[in-house]
């Protein structure tokens, strides 16, 4: 059974830091691809940021690209989001995906992956 726990959510000033960490169980994530999603207070889910499985390719919304950095540590089986300069626009739940294989074109559709996590607040003050 394949399980995804998200931490590291919190309460930061705006232009401060947080890194997101999921942590997966029950499959390896070395070979799959995974996204970061958020979806904010009275608005629907969104891509923010996803890792495709094999090679190194990155992939970021407009709206996060040169803030936020998505990586992963296949020994700990582990995906991260590192989020710079923050804005309290980026206030939301983060959730985690994973799709189980390695191909990732539709990688921006929440349809595109098998699992998900439970989610992780983020509150940026202004």
């Amino acid at each position: 059974q394949v399980q995804l726990v998200e931490s590291g959510g919190g309460l930061v000033q705006a232009g401060g830091s947080l890194r997101l960490v999921c942590a997966a169980s029950g499959r390896t994530i070395s070979s799959d691809t995974m996204g970061w999603f958020r979806q904010a207070p009275g608005k629907e889910r969104e891509f923010a940021a996803a890792i495709s499985g094999i090679g190194i390719s990155t992939y970021y919304a407009d709206s996060v690209k040169g803030r936020f950095t998505i990586s992963r540590d296949s020994a700990k089986n582990t995906l991260y989001l590192q989020m710079n300069s923050l804005k309290p626009e980026y206030t939301a739940v983060y959730y985690c995906a994973e799709r189980a294989a390695s191909d990732s074109r539709r990688y921006y559709y929440e349809d595109f992956y098998n699992w998900w996590g439970q989610g992780t607040q983020v509150t940026v003050s202004s």
